[in-house]
């Protein structure tokens, strides 16, 4: 049985004449990871503030672990940890100072508050810069110290608004296991631009365009929307696809054979798998061929699809270049 934590019904936010959040609405799990997507100024952040209480909605409502941010804000934040965007912090406190005062704010006291920051701090692995100034830190250590705060209280939700923005490779690495360890315990969103990681520790994912939701599934069923799902890539040369096509053509289930500047795509019927056929077919004609692999969709492709950025055929085209 699943066990809702955060429910959003109907949020709206009008700035002026711009509509940045128009009726959004979704629910997410303990358990879940769900990554937030959309391009500069689709509302993200917007509904993430209204989630946390930064913001008052217009329309809706958000709730966390049963409790309206608007009418039970102190007891829906005890429960919520909230790294905003550019996790912002004093830059005249140390990284240790900066969390004794946010655990003081929390009504962390004495061992029990100390505790919390030792826990924290190790988290994030930020121990050997606790007493140097914020100001003097790196980006990314920065943003470490934005994460140990919103991990102080051991949150059951966390909200977190880019959380490996101006990380390394290695620290985005451990960012991310440290996501994915948390997981199972709590209900995590993930705003961020950065695709791979969606694919890399989120069992869901959510896009949003223009103020509104155009997409919410599992990574793997936002791939298959993607215009070269389940498409067979053959590298070979030019004269190669062209003695081969014709022969692919003929296998039940293919929908299409396109000679690409570097071999050739064979497009499937919905819901059909040729892949073996087409090796087999491949086979056959001894044709040079230096690769044939099928493609799972790539979740870029869908997102520039999905926000307007680009049409099926253009990622057919730049694809196949």
């Amino acid at each position: 049985m699943t066990t809702t934590m955060i429910a959003i019904e109907g949020l709206s936010k009008t700035f002026g004449p711009i509509k940045a959040v128009d009726r959004v609405s979704f629910e997410v799990a303990r358990g879940e990871v769900l990554g937030f997507l959309g391009p500069n100024g689709a509302g993200k952040s917007t509904t993430m503030k209204m989630l946390t209480g930064f913001l008052p909605a217009d329309e809706g409502r958000a709730t966390v672990c049963g409790f309206d941010i608007a009418s039970h804000p102190i007891e829906a934040k005890r429960r919520l940890g909230y790294m905003p965007e550019g996790a912002p912090a004093y830059s005249d406190m140390t990284p240790r100072g900066f969390l004794a005062f946010i655990a003081d704010m929390r009504g962390f006291s004495g061992a029990d508050k100390r505790a919390r920051i030792a826990r924290a701090a190790d988290m994030t692995n930020i121990e050997h810069v606790l007493e140097q100034p914020i100001e003097t830190l790196s980006r990314g250590y920065k943003r470490r110290v934005g994460l140990a705060q919103a991990l102080l209280h051991d949150p059951d939700v966390l909200v977190l608004d880019e959380p490996t923005d101006g990380l390394d490779p290695n620290q985005k690495h451990e960012v991310r296991a440290l996501i994915q360890q948390m997981a199972p315990q709590k209900a995590i969103v993930i705003s961020t631009h950065i695709l791979e990681e969606v694919e890399a520790i989120c069992s869901r994912a959510l896009i949003i365009a223009r103020g509104r939701v155009v997409a919410d599934g599992t990574p793997a069923e936002l791939q298959a929307r993607s215009p070269r799902h389940n498409g067979i890539v053959i590298k070979c040369s030019n004269e190669a696809a062209t003695a081969l096509s014709p022969t692919l053509r003929q296998i039940a289930g293919v929908a299409g054979v396109e000679i690409e500047p570097h071999g050739l795509f064979v497009r499937s019927l919905p819901g059909l798998d040729v892949f073996d056929a087409v090796r087999v077919a491949t086979r056959q004609r001894a044709v040079d061929i230096k690769e044939i692999r099928q493609e799972q969709g790539r979740l870029d492709d869908v997102f520039r699809v999905l926000t307007g950025g680009a049409t099926d055929a253009d990622i057919l085209a730049q694809t196949a270049a």
